[in-house]
């Protein structure tokens, strides 16, 4: 009897340094942490630029809101398409400008700060616009009508939500590189955006003269990619020193 109650005892200890080692509920190791890539700021370099119109300017397309009395008020006086943007001197602007190829075998993490889009004035601002695959995308209606964010993916999972006046903003991400997506109102067909998705975060939109900056590159050769939504696609080779700004200028013509 004595020899039983130790082999029990002794049983009981082992399966219960068997059952510690593994708590309800545990689900295992946690797999690998992702190794992303951190560029040296010693060596980084940039790319800066300018997107240029050559050709003749077109007419300016005037949009009709009447069907929305509510978006006439938000708007003073006529309205354009803004699709083509141009400054004095035939800057281009909400040119997409992105690092194509050149970045293989890199992993970077997804930016921090959100990116956001705002329906304002029946319009979407801005109308072209960067994320990261995985960084937080925040949609906003600052009107007092209700509008509809509708991207037209084909890579990434496509959504269609309305939002009210008052509603919060609402949250998405992306899982994978697409560029670029679509994105309409269904309720003002007048209303366009645009996003690049790209898995790094060497991209930019060139401003209402223009120029654009890429930051923060590792020295190395690169295809830069443009797009532009009427002016379609350019490529160009550029290779960054360490330490270096290579400059860059695009010349884009109607199809």
């Amino acid at each position: 009897m004595k020899k039983t109650l130790t082999l029990l005892c002794a049983l009981s200890t082992v399966m219960g340094c068997s059952h510690s080692s593994n708590p309800a509920g545990s689900s295992g190791s946690p797999g690998p942490k992702p190794s992303y890539f951190q560029v040296d700021a010693a060596t980084a370099g940039s790319i800066s630029g300018t997107v240029h119109f050559s050709g003749s300017r077109p007419a300016q397309k005037l949009i009709d809101m009447s069907n929305d009395p509510a978006c006439v008020n938000l708007n003073k006086g006529k309205v354009y398409d803004d699709s083509l943007a141009l400054d004095a001197h035939n800057g281009i602007e909400n040119a997409f400008v992105y690092i194509k190829s050149g970045l293989e075998g890199k992993t970077f993490a997804p930016a921090a700060t959100p990116v956001t889009i705002d329906q304002r004035g029946c319009w979407f601002h801005p109308r072209v616009i960067g994320v990261q695959v995985g960084q937080e995308l925040d949609i906003v209606n600052s009107d007092p009508v209700t509008h509809n964010i509708h991207p037209l993916a084909k890579i990434n999972h496509e959504w269609n939500h309305s939002q009210g006046p008052g509603d919060p903003p609402m949250q998405r991400r992306f899982t994978k590189q697409e560029i670029m997506i679509p994105v309409k109102c269904n309720i003002h067909n007048w209303m366009h955006a645009r996003i690049g998705v790209v898995d790094h975060p060497y991209f930019a939109v060139s401003k209402s003269d223009g120029s654009f900056v890429i930051p923060n590159l590792p020295p190395g050769t690169y295809t830069l990619g443009i797009w532009h939504e009427q002016l379609g696609t350019q490529e160009q080779q550029v290779t960054v020193a360490p330490h270096g700004n290579a400059k860059v200028k695009f010349d884009l013509t109607p199809k």
